[in-house]
């Protein structure tokens, strides 16, 4: 039994206070429910959960724009930090939703009492709107869903043919395990902002075909742009490559000055409304997406060269973190924090097996054949084109490169990547590229045909997709949760690594110290402090400034000790690059997993964790 340990021999030294190794016996607990959401998943639902119990909606938004639990001993504002204006709408929406049927008297959910068998307490589940955990998830299906009758318009409009709008979604589905990651981790950012990237591409591609812009247009671009970069803080990366896109249209000629001026007025209105919605969050400012639109604005001499180095004075530091993190993928340059994300498999290169699946699926060979007609079109002569009709395609090549260059140096960006070849492939419909051939052969039978091909390979992937079936279950997280709501103060302080953290605030409501969203300056130094756990320094500079962030316990996972991702990528080795001086000293988390005094003191521990209370001696 995971609950159950071997009795230690005795040894001359005094034996250290026991472990509690058998927590009390769990009551029917919501706890269990919740340890599902995961690391940044479980950060942000908690911020969800905490509106929907509040006394009030705006008791509710009080209590996260005051946060004193995310970042003890500071308080901020979630919303200014985090990116949270989908769970405050969800929230709204699912309060609303609840006092309606309550009103109406109708039930929203249906729950039942799970007997997990000796040991083990018995669990409620529920499903039904009614189950705040159902709602959330459902709102975000239902969004995804929406967004491939997005796709099927957006490739219908782009290739000019219906046709082109279902291959765009046959090959989204053929290669839905490439595309998206909302089946596994649905509160993740890109759940709720990429479908609104899908609605601005397409206004985008409405606006480079049409000859003349109507205000109503670049208002519906400026707020889709919006809705966007709300709800996730890499959506400003994405933007960039669009800008850097478009430019390169004009400079080729594809798009006039005017045309280009009123849309990045767009993008300008859409950064300054996020800036002023987020409370002044200074990411949206200091990035390179900021930066281009100031260059291209002084390009058309709309500000002076003096006020623009200001404002990349005033960037510089901003952009630093994304500096190192762009060398340490063309130079390896090595520091703790670059580490931190290139040992990480999502911001790892793309894996090599990715461009082979997309191959079987015949996804790859038909973008490739499209880009190379769009590449032979742009060769020729000027005369044949028209701007109106031709500039929204040579976008749509330029993007497809940027986001191969995103999707290439860090993995997890190929969900931009797989999609917009889905897009690009319903060209393969366009009479404007294949008319030549369309006197030949029938476009119905030529797509058809495609598509037989690309089914073989793209129904097995759906199969495979749909036989993953299971339930998720984490006893020794399970142990730890209940050991704290039941063994420790409410305002007892944690500190651990990233993931742990977010379920102990989620589950255990919890002070903690760190937590998973790591592109913030300050809780990377944070997040810093606590892992010296995992370095080689000596326990009682260690303890010291655990003690200096207010820390009472400590969850130890003796796996981070040891897990290493690849060579170069286990903790120890990364403090080497930060502390080469310790390098060749026992880790740390070796000692304590051995006998953690004097400066500290297990309180429990099981097969993963092992809690340690920082002694105040």
């Amino acid at each position: 039994s995971l609950l159950q340990k071997k009795k230690k021999k005795p040894t001359k030294k005094p034996n250290p206070p026991k472990p509690i190794t058998n927590p009390p016996k769990l009551t029917i607990s919501s706890a269990v429910s919740l340890m599902a959401f995961r690391t940044e998943m479980g950060l942000y639902y908690s911020y969800f959960k905490t509106i929907v119990e509040a006394p009030s909606f705006w008791n509710g938004m009080w209590m996260i724009m005051n946060d004193k639990v995310t970042e003890y001993p500071l308080v901020i504002n979630t919303l200014k930090r985090f990116n949270l204006y989908p769970e405050v709408v969800l929230a709204s929406w699912y309060r609303i939703y609840t006092g309606v049927m309550d009103f109406i008297g109708l039930q929203t959910k249906t729950c039942w009492t799970v007997n997990r068998g000796e040991r083990l307490s018995p669990v409620e589940s529920c499903e039904g709107l009614g189950d705040p955990a159902s709602f959330y998830v459902a709102v975000i299906f239902l969004l995804n869903g929406l967004m491939m009758s997005l796709f099927f318009i957006y490739g219908t409009y782009l290739s000019g043919s219906r046709l082109g709008g279902l291959v765009t979604v046959l090959c989204y589905f053929f290669n839905h395990g490439e595309c998206t990651r909302v089946m596994w981790t649905p509160p993740l950012r890109e759940s709720f902002s990429y479908p609104f990237l899908v609605l601005q591409m397409l206004l985008l591609t409405y606006i480079l075909r049409t000859p003349n812009i109507n205000r109503g247009s670049l208002i519906a671009l400026c707020v889709s742009n919006v809705f966007f970069m709300l709800p996730w803080q890499f959506a400003q990366f994405v933007l960039l490559t669009q800008i850097a896109s478009l430019f390169a249209l004009y400079v080729v000629g594809y798009i006039d000055s005017l045309k280009l001026q009123k849309i990045l007025c767009a993008h300008m209105a859409s950064l300054a409304l996020c800036f002023i919605l987020m409370f002044g969050n200074s990411m949206l400012l200091t990035s390179y997406y900021a930066a281009s639109l100031a260059v291209i604005w002084v390009s058309f001499g709309r500000i002076h060269f003096k006020c623009l180095g200001m404002y990349f004075c005033t960037i510089s530091y901003g952009l630093a973190h994304i500096s190192n993190l762009l060398k340490s993928k063309f130079f390896g340059y090595k520091d703790f924090d670059t580490l931190m994300y290139t040992c990480a498999a999502e911001f790892d290169f793309m894996e090599k097996e990715t461009p082979i699946r997309y191959t079987k699926t015949l996804l790859l060979p038909v973008v490739l054949v499209v880009f190379g007609i769009i590449i032979m079109k742009v060769s020729d002569s000027f005369s044949e084109l028209t701007i109106s009709s031709f500039g929204g395609l040579v976008y749509h090549a330029l993007q497809l490169l940027a986001y191969t260059v995103l999707g290439i140096l860090i993995m997890r960006l190929k969900l931009f990547l797989t999609p917009h070849l889905c897009v690009m492939a319903s060209l393969v419909c366009s009479k404007q590229l294949f008319g030549w051939l369309f006197g030949k052969i029938q476009p119905k039978t030529l797509v058809f045909a495609i598509l037989a091909i690309m089914a073989i390979e793209g129904s097995a992937n759906l199969q495979n997709q749909w036989n993953i079936m299971g339930e998720f279950s984490n006893l020794p997280q399970e142990e730890l949760l209940e050991w704290i709501k039941s063994s420790t103060r409410q305002d007892a302080v944690f500190a651990g690594a990233m993931p742990t953290m977010a379920s102990v605030k989620l589950s255990a409501l919890r002070p903690i110290v760190n937590h998973p969203h790591y592109e913030d300056a300050g809780l990377r130094a944070r997040t810093k402090i606590v892992y010296s756990m995992y370095s080689r320094k000596p326990a009682k500079e260690v303890k010291k400034e655990l003690l200096r962030l207010g820390v009472n316990y400590y969850i130890l996972e003796e796996s981070w000790c040891i897990r290493r991702t690849k060579p170069g990528c286990s903790m120890p080795e990364i403090w080497d690059v930060e502390e080469p001086a310790n390098a060749g000293k026992i880790p740390l988390c070796n000692l304590m997993s051995k006998d953690p005094r004097p400066y500290f003191n297990t309180v429990f521990q099981n097969s993963i964790y092992r809690v340690l209370k920082v002694t105040r001696e």
